[in-house]
């Protein structure tokens, strides 16, 4: 996502098109809204759980950052620069808003996640050890933008975000199989109560 918000204004506007910087940025809000709130109605569902449904954000998330790319096999550059948002600037901003929709659903659902697998009392010492190659991840890639071009950039976030929902499953059935394993321990503790002979 801060990859993305060096990089989503020149995607819409390569030939150096007017494009309605306020107007696109108050859509990204709104569909980042929207997924919030759809996020409080997943979360709502106690049969639902997190780690299976944020797989499924991960991959939309993915392929809504591959639009850029496909775009830009699809329709050849003009050759006049300038005017207004093109064809495939209109298909990159749905795209987009998608995007922005999914991390509008991964916020809460992570803060959800973390309460569950961080321990509280170390939980901000490991959040801001993983926040250093985050930093100098998103650094690196700003300092190298006008090295790759942008489809690069999303390809790279692409697969990434595919990595992501890869890494969610793996989560989600060693999550499973430690409840599992709680579950059987628990039954053997409650058989073995039942065979013990009272004590009178």
């Amino acid at each position: 996502m801060y990859t993305f918000v060096f990089l989503w204004t020149p995607a819409l506007s390569p030939n150096d098109e007017e494009i309605p910087h306020g107007f696109i940025f108050a859509t990204f809000m709104l569909a980042s809204m929207l997924g919030s709130s759809f996020a409080s109605r997943l979360l709502a569902h106690s049969s639902l759980r997190v780690e299976s449904y944020m797989q499924i954000v991960f991959i939309i998330s993915s392929a809504s950052l591959l639009i850029p790319i496909l775009t830009n096999f699809l329709e050849t550059p003009p050759d006049v620069r300038g005017g207004g948002i093109s064809l495939s600037g209109s298909l990159q901003l749905i795209g987009f808003s998608t995007f922005e929709a999914c991390v509008g659903i991964f916020w809460p659902s992570i803060m959800k996640m973390r309460s569950q697998y961080i321990p509280e009392e170390a939980r901000s010492t490991i959040m801001n050890f993983f926040r250093i190659p985050l930093n100098v991840f998103v650094c690196v890639v700003l300092y190298n933008v006008d090295a790759f071009p942008i489809t690069i950039m999303f390809g790279m976030c692409s697969i990434f975000l595919f990595i992501a929902s890869v890494l969610q499953r793996r989560l989600e059935g060693i999550a499973e199989s430690q409840k599992s394993r709680s579950q059987d321990w628990t039954a053997i503790r409650e058989s073995d109560r039942e065979a013990e002979p009272l004590n009178v």
